[in-house]
């Protein structure tokens, strides 16, 4: 059985690595809060072997990754599954940072630089296919780390003190690096979006005071699902017609 000309069985494979990597994610993120090595020996210790597993992580991981896969399908060469890969390896990045910065405020400065250095990487292989494409992810980093850090500067100036974290600001541009300057345009608004009504329904059902931080780097996160996972043209139109408040069908 084929499901966008990809086996049941592939899908049930990838499914299982994102288990594995979900859980990966887990460890992962203890080990940033604590500012530790990711990448070490110690993972085989008696110590770290204690670590439960997070099973909503794995969960979700599992079935991201089958979701990416039925999107993108699998391609016959390397090139024509960039995207495939790029998104695989975006994926729990994401995930780390939803989770460390809904947990304690704070997108950790590895994090964020790993995300750089892995779009760069990207970047630099698909200027070998497409010298425009690549032009316009370095664009995108310049367009998504400037958005937030002009509403920064301007929030910081009008409320007398930080508007939104630094961390949000080198996040959106290591993003655009994977999504380019007009998509990582969209994903800033979508964040917003998504931001507003979700800190509204927070405080309508108490589950947070006005005067309570929350964290924008969940909502990035989320905008930047929908981007990979959405057509654009789609989400054009659902933001126009939310923006003109349907009035463009009348």
């Amino acid at each position: 059985m084929y499901f966008n000309d990809v086996h049941i069985l592939v899908y049930v494979l990838v499914g299982m690595i994102g288990l594995g990597i979900g859980q990966f994610v887990h460890w992962m993120n203890k080990r940033l809060i604590d500012e530790k090595k990711v990448f070490s020996m110690e993972i085989f210790s008696k110590e770290e072997s204690r670590i439960k597993s997070n099973y909503i992580l794995m969960l979700i991981t599992g079935v991201l990754y089958i979701g990416i896969l039925y999107k993108y399908g699998i391609k016959t060469g390397f090139f024509q599954n960039l995207d495939l890969i790029k998104a695989f390896i975006l994926t729990p990045m994401l995930l780390s940072v939803f989770v460390i910065d809904y947990q304690k405020q704070i997108i950790p400065n590895r994090l964020n630089l790993t995300l750089f250095e892995i779009g760069l990487v990207f970047t630099f292989i698909y200027g070998f296919t497409n010298y425009n494409l690549a032009i316009n992810m370095l664009l995108g980093a310049l367009v998504g780390g400037g958005i937030f850090l002009l509403i920064t500067l301007i929030g910081g100036m009008i409320a007398g003190k930080e508007a939104m974290g630094f961390g949000d600001v080198k996040l959106m541009g290591a993003l655009g690096l994977y999504f380019g300057a007009m998509n990582i345009g969209v994903v800033a608004i979508l964040s917003f979006l998504i931001g507003a009504i979700l800190s509204i329904l927070l405080i309508v059902f108490k589950v947070k005071k006005t005067s309570d931080y929350i964290p924008f780097g969940p909502f990035i996160v989320m905008a930047a699902f929908i981007m990979m996972f959405v057509p654009f043209g789609n989400i054009i139109s659902i933001l126009f017609t939310i923006f003109t408040l349907g009035l463009n069908r009348a």
